[in-house]
């Protein structure tokens, strides 16, 4: 019999690769989404599309704790994948309080639920690098203390810490993994990276004249986000249940980014890219590096995808939907320019 999976923000970046993951593994894929998703596919649902018919979805709301209880009780899976949430660290029109509010109510719903009707199964927590914030250390690991600067930083926070009370009170086999940022052409638009890559490839085909950008000289350690979900999947699959980092290591600037996504086009970035203060962070922080040691030593986990290879995947897929777009407009001219090898 195969193994079931619930996967809850299926939808969303990491969500969409990890069902391709398990369906790959012979898993039977159950996922939770919001009616609204439902109700507009080609907007809400794209990331799963090809998979769809694959999948088992269930629209319920994931502050509703008896709602998730009572689906739990009734398909009874071995793993429980929570992914949902507000994710945009960005600044937020109501100073942060549906962030917090929903991220700290959905985790807390989905672990009670869990303890309620399949205490057996096993739980992954989706945590951040947010978290760290304003680091003590660099590289950040395992042990590094939190200290948190935005919002989603802080519902992380609590999250991981809901997720640690319910595994040393209530027995369960919950972990949560601290993944620091991971990246694909799934990123949404509103992301600095897809921004980037996206409008270079825009700006390449005649489309969009220049891009406005905050901090150029901001650092992240940024990852392939297939392999980040293999990483989830391993933390389930160990003996014990721990917590852990996963990141590659090593960080760049927003500016390294640009430079590399630009550079795959043969275009010159400084023609093209601005600085804006509006879209600089009000509390921007100490480079966020992690040491992922202990995933490798524990789980056999180590990121293989380099800074230039993901800049080059993502490129290459947004270069795709430029052309498409610049067919549905009639601007053609340059839409069959080589890239830079």
């Amino acid at each position: 019999m195969a193994t079931r999976a619930l996967i809850t923000g299926i939808t969303g970046q990491d969500g969409s690769y990890l069902a391709e993951l398990l369906l790959e593994k012979g898993y039977e894929v159950h996922g939770i989404v919001r009616r609204v998703a439902l109700e507009d596919p080609l907007h809400r649902m794209w990331r799963i599309q090809h998979i769809e018919d694959r999948l088992q979805l269930h629209p319920i709301d994931l502050e509703s704790q008896p709602g998730i209880s009572g689906l739990l009780k009734k398909i009874q899976p071995r793993e429980i994948y929570h992914l949902a949430g507000h994710s945009f660290v960005g600044t937020s029109a109501d100073g942060g309080f549906s962030t917090l509010h929903t991220n700290i109510a959905t985790t807390h719903a989905a672990l009670h639920s869990v303890q309620e009707a399949c205490p057996k199964a096993r739980l992954y927590f989706a945590g951040s690098s947010e978290m760290f914030g304003d680091a003590s250390e660099v590289p950040q690991r395992e042990t590094t203390p939190f200290r948190p600067r935005s919002a989603y930083g802080i519902s992380k926070c609590t999250g991981l810490y809901l997720t640690r009370s319910y595994r040393h009170t209530h027995r369960l086999f919950a972990v949560a993994g601290i993944l620091f940022n991971h990246e694909s052409p799934r990123r949404g638009f509103e992301f600095v990276t897809r921004k980037i890559t996206r409008a270079a490839t825009r700006i390449k085909l005649g489309l969009q004249e220049g891009l406005s950008l905050g901090n150029l000289e901001a650092k992240r350690d940024w990852g392939y986000a297939p392999e980040y979900v293999e990483a989830m999947w391993r933390m389930l699959q160990a003996e014990a249940p721990e917590d852990y980092v996963i990141a590659t290591g090593e960080a760049h600037s927003v500016q390294e980014f640009v430079e590399a996504a630009f550079g795959v086009l043969d275009l010159d970035w400084r023609e093209h890219v601005k600085t804006d203060p509006r879209y600089l962070r009000p509390t921007e922080v100490t480079p966020r590096i992690g040491d992922a040691s202990k995933a490798g030593r524990e789980l056999g986990w180590r990121p293989k995808t380099t800074f230039r290879e993901l800049v080059r995947i993502m490129v290459e897929a947004d270069l795709e939907l430029a052309r498409e777009e610049a067919r549905a407009t009639g601007m053609q001219g340059s839409a069959a320019s080589p890239m830079r090898s």
